[in-house]
């Protein structure tokens, strides 16, 4: 089941999530949760198996064939409905999508030519996990090291960071894991060449793995990925 089609069974079944259009807002959180409570389930806002098959039926709450189509993971879900999103082409000109993420986090961001891999993440843990506390300065990759709660295993969905420049200074990225090869990790990220894309990061490069305290916890195991490229040059 994609995000969208849960809005619509939601809907169907009374619990007015908004607007049916994939996208995993308050609304929609609050819907869950509401279906959750008058169905006698955990209330904790995401469409766990549980929520699926009381939903939908048992076939709904069946595993994804695809690791990545997990609704249980809805942040992972909003970094891949942005994939292909790009910041302004210019100076002077920003991607009012970008700024807009800034704007709802009440995030103190002045243009989309400053480094934007941490309010990417900010923006999808923030919309689908409101609950979820985020680091104090969310702008800051390596903020993300703290963030949440250790993720033992890296798996989808798992916040990770890297440094750059040097393991020794204060830069770095941070993405969403959807896969690994022997030798590095495949991250879903923000200003990955001034876009949302999936490129690869070389294990030596790798600091933590993190998972948000609020959503089930991670119990997944690693994708294993053919190496796709060259290594990431261009994130800022």
């Amino acid at each position: 089941m994609r995000m969208i089609e849960l809005q619509q069974a939601l809907k169907d079944k009374g619990f007015d999530p908004g607007p049916v259009d994939g996208i995993a807002g308050r609304r929609t959180i609050a819907a869950i949760t509401a279906f959750q409570t008058a169905n006698g389930l955990p209330a904790d806002g995401v469409a766990g198996p549980a929520t699926l098959a009381k939903l939908a039926g048992p076939a709904a709450a069946v595993p994804p064939a695809h690791a990545l189509d997990n609704l249980s993971m809805p942040w992972l879900q909003e970094a891949m409905r942005n994939r292909g999103l790009r910041e302004g082409p210019g100076s002077g000109t920003d991607n009012p999508t970008i700024m807009d993420w800034s704007k709802r986090l009440r995030i103190n961001y002045a243009k989309d030519e400053i480094s934007w891999c941490g309010l990417f993440v900010a923006h999808c843990v923030g919309l689908t996990l409101p609950t979820e506390p985020l680091p104090s300065n969310p702008l800051s990759a390596r903020a993300y090291q703290k963030f949440g709660v250790p993720c033992p295993v890296p798996q989808p969905g798992a916040i990770m960071v890297f440094w750059r420049v040097a393991r020794t200074d204060w830069r770095g990225h941070v993405g969403f894991y959807v896969g690994e090869d022997a030798n590095g990790f495949h991250i879903l990220g923000g200003n990955q060449g001034d876009a949302v894309t999936i490129a690869r990061f070389p294990r030596d490069r790798f600091l933590e793995a993190r998972w948000p305290r609020t959503a089930p916890a991670p119990v997944g195991k690693p994708r294993i990925l053919a190496p796709n490229g060259r290594f990431s040059e261009t994130e800022q």
